[in-house]
């Protein structure tokens, strides 16, 4: 089988499995437990904004958010957040957002928005049941996870032992798969294609390995792909501390600086937000999509396409960013569930809206067709940035996304290869140690074919991966929505309305009295 072959019978497996596993299951799962754990917590992200802002964005300058644990092997509240969002700000804020406007028009835009807003709740909910199912592995170091609220907490119901271990088994299964494709071959993918774009060669650049359609994947995407390797295998193999340390210096500087250049870019289009917001709303709910058939496909593509990306982008409901929250400090679950909330906010609504409105206002698009005459999503942000930020011929705008993208795509990996790393840990056992540090090393190798890939095919493997690893978590957030609820109440009760009643922190008896001394101790608010 040739190489082209070869990828042309892999694209067409993924096609189908991804279009069972989104289009017929997960679309609806996603939103419907979404909108549940909003009602079953009384529209906590509304009702408790005021609480959640403070405990969160208003709290960073706070001794015990932001400084370094003594405690081994965990690391802070702030380090946690900024490792998840090392992980979830990425390529998906970017070309994620353009992919979206480009397949389901302005109108998928609406459906981020849906999917981010209830996604807080669903974020909120794995986060707490992350930390309060949550144990000590053999470095003493914190593991939690979907695969741990399956087993401990929806095995423990009458009858579901084995259901709840299943569960749990597969999702520490997809989550590794899917560690190599969100987390690795489609961040790779779109740093080698921004970066080799925007920093031409054209010696390292005619020297084509293959041929794949209409894509050529040359020699200098090779070249990308080893100093990649390298970048990464040093800071992965250097353990959670340093994949910490990297991402709460760099991610704040990084989301700030992309969030001011696009302000700037929509201040200077200005006149062109008002349609932009017309056009998201507008497109979200077509006249034609109401009259089923072809159209309806279309309406069904522009929801599907807008929760995708969001999903990718957000990463609310795969239960992936609760492997590096429960590695945190913190001893209340729900206060960590509130940075879950936020999470969320920051990425999607914030940073994506930002991308989205980039894009729409700077006319790189037409607003009334959502057609566009560029060629890859990889490129259509960076073509907007280019309408401001250019000096003659000089076109600064793409070597600030290609930087961007070299940023946030980084980052991303390194979150990511955390969060397989807990997976495979889990999966192992006893041989954790000697199992996580062999996957680690073919993690590194394998950034190699996210450069040698074609970028189609590297956001369909994603896109499948998540959906397979969001399943079994949605099933078991769903599940365990009544111990969300008496983590919330008891929260409310008395972090809220200051009652005198006993803090629910762990299901493990021990770690609870443990937990509920220091907490004691420590006077955390």
């Amino acid at each position: 089988m040739d190489t082209t072959s070869f990828w042309d019978t892999l694209t067409n497996i993924n096609n189908a499995v991804n279009d069972f596993v989104w289009v017929k299951i997960g679309i609806v799962l996603l939103i419907g437990t979404g909108i549940l754990m909003t009602i079953l917590t009384g529209f906590f992200q509304i009702t408790h904004l005021g609480h959640w802002w403070k405990k969160t964005i208003g709290s960073l300058f706070h001794k015990s958010v932001i400084s370094h644990t003594n405690e081994k092997a965990s690391i802070s509240q702030f380090q946690a957040l900024c490792t998840a969002l090392a992980a979830t700000v990425g390529v998906g804020n970017i070309a994620g957002v353009s992919a979206a406007i480009m397949t389901g028009g302005p109108g998928a835009v609406f459906w981020m928005w849906c999917a981010a807003f209830f996604g807080m709740m669903t974020n909120y909910s794995e986060n707490i049941l992350g930390i309060y199912y949550r144990r000590k592995n053999h470095d003493g170091e914190w593991s939690g996870g979907a695969m741990y609220y399956l087993q401990d907490g929806l095995g423990k119901y009458p009858h579901m032992k084995i259901v709840g271990k299943v569960l749990a088994i597969l999702f520490a299964i997809f989550a590794a798969l899917a560690s190599f494709g969100i987390g690795n071959m489609g961040q790779v993918n779109k740093i080698v294609i921004n970066f080799t774009s925007a920093f031409k060669s054209e010696r390292l650049s005619s020297v084509v390995l293959y041929s794949s359609g209409d894509t050529n994947v040359t020699l200098y995407m090779l070249i990308v792909g080893i100093c990649l390797m390298i970048l990464v295998g040093f800071v992965v193999l250097g353990g959670l501390q340093r994949i910490a340390n990297v991402a709460e210096k760099v991610v704040p500087i990084m989301v700030v600086l992309f969030v001011l250049g696009s302000i700037t870019i929509i201040i200077v289009n200005f006149s062109g937000v008002l349609p932009a917001f017309k056009a998201i709303f507008s497109m979200a709910f077509t006249k034609q999509a109401a009259w089923g058939g072809a159209t309806g496909v279309a309406f069904k593509t522009i929801i599907t396409q807008g929760c995708k990306r969001g999903v990718f982008s957000n990463e609310a409901g795969l239960g992936s960013s609760v492997m590096v929250h429960s590695n945190s400090n913190v001893k209340e679950p729900v206060k960590q569930g509130l940075w879950g909330i936020f999470e969320v906010f920051a990425d999607t609504m914030i940073v994506c809206s930002m991308t989205a409105l980039t894009i729409l206002t700077s006319g790189v698009i037409d607003l009334k067709t959502g057609l566009t005459d560029t060629a890859s999503d990889a490129t259509l942000v960076a073509e907007a940035f280019n309408t401001v930020f250019k000096i003659g011929d000089i076109e600064l705008g793409k070597y600030f996304i290609a930087l961007a993208i070299l940023v946030f795509a980084f980052t991303t990996i390194l979150g990511w290869s955390h969060y397989g790393s807990k997976a495979v840990e889990y999966l192992a056992g006893k041989n954790a140690k000697v199992i996580t540090t062999i996957y680690k090393v073919i993690f590194v190798i394998m950034i190699l074919s996210g450069a040698l890939m074609t970028s189609s095919i590297a956001w369909d493997i994603s896109d499948t991966f998540n959906g397979m690893m969001m399943i079994p978590n949605l099933i078991g957030v769903i599940a365990m929505s009544p111990v969300v609820m008496k983590l919330t109440r008891n929260y409310v009760a008395r972090r809220i309305k200051g009652e005198k009643i006993a803090p629910m922190l762990s299901y493990d008896p021990a770690t609870q009295a443990e937990t509920a001394k220091a907490l004691e101790e420590s006077q955390e608010d």
